[in-house]
């Protein structure tokens, strides 16, 4: 019978994809038994909530920070809290992609040790091997825990609950009703309808697709440099990792944000959006 798909083997399958892209070498990650770490060990923990809630710690084999994964002269501990970072954000979407399991990373902090350990795993390239630990602290939600208890308890524990229902507080009832009567925020501009904006004409366009295109950055480079490029050249663009990037629609912006990885696919969590006649306009790639 198969496990049931939880935080803990999103971020593996995560981190397996996105360690052989994003590293120099392609290194690969693989399930090993736990081996100390070496002296100089380092790592991070997220704090997630959500529907699945708790620490999720990662520690890396210090020698690590040996290996040129981010290229020469890079700083490859800050290397590594980016890429990891990433991670444990990108399985938050696998996670919601997989289960319907909404969760968020609400920080991410260095750590210099860890007491527990839930998954071990070797970094592996060049006849090399690193040590990576995970410990997944991460459980459901205590409304969920109560939710799995048996039926008769249960329904003693509602019938408690019912009265105290019309006792409670104001901040209570606006979290139970979150979920359908979600208030904007204070200061934030209304959502428009696209509705509102299309005309009857333009709403007869609505089925049509459209290619939409990510832009990670940009840079000018000779012709006599792009004539040498060759397998193993790395390219610097103008925009830092932790940059929005773009999503091109037509040669206009239309929304900016953060790659994510979404079953095994780049995917994008959008944080901007443009105005929706500026977003119209991409539309004139139709004509």
């Amino acid at each position: 019978m198969s496990q049931p798909v939880n935080y803990l083997e999103c971020w593996t399958a995560v981190a397996t994809s996105l360690f052989a892209q994003a590293l120099v070498g392609e290194p690969a990650l693989t399930e090993s038994l736990p081996k100390p770490l070496p002296a100089g060990s380092f790592g991070f923990v997220a704090n997630i909530a959500g529907d699945e809630q708790g620490r999720f710690a990662i520690m890396l084999d210090g020698e690590l920070v040996e290996a040129p994964f981010f290229g020469e002269g890079s700083d490859q501990k800050a290397g590594w809290a980016e890429l990891l970072k990433e991670t444990v954000e990108a399985a938050a979407g696998e996670l919601l992609a997989k289960t319907g399991k909404k969760c968020q990373v609400t920080s991410f902090l260095p750590i210099v040790s860890e007491n527990k350990l839930s998954r071990a795993f070797q970094l592996a390239s060049g006849g090399r091997s690193w040590v990576v630990l995970v410990n997944s602290d991460l459980r459901l939600p205590k409304a969920d825990d109560d939710a799995v208890k048996p039926a008769a308890k249960a329904s003693k524990k509602a019938d408690k609950q019912d009265d105290a229902s019309a006792k409670a507080t104001p901040s209570a009832n606006a979290a139970a009703e979150r979920p359908d009567s979600r208030e904007p925020e204070a200061g934030a501009p209304p959502r428009k309808d696209m509705g509102d904006v299309l005309s009857p004409g333009l709403q007869l366009l609505l089925d049509v697709e459209l290619e939409a295109s990510l832009r990670f950055g940009s840079r000018e480079m000779p012709l006599g440099e792009i004539l040498d490029l060759g397998p193993g050249d790395v390219v610097q663009l103008d925009r830092h990792v932790s940059d929005p990037v773009d999503l091109i629609v037509g040669d206009k912006i239309v929304a900016r944000g953060e790659v994510v990885l979404v079953n095994g696919n780049f995917g994008l969590r959008v944080t901007e959006v443009a105005e929706p006649q500026r977003r119209l306009e991409s539309i004139r790639c139709l004509f």
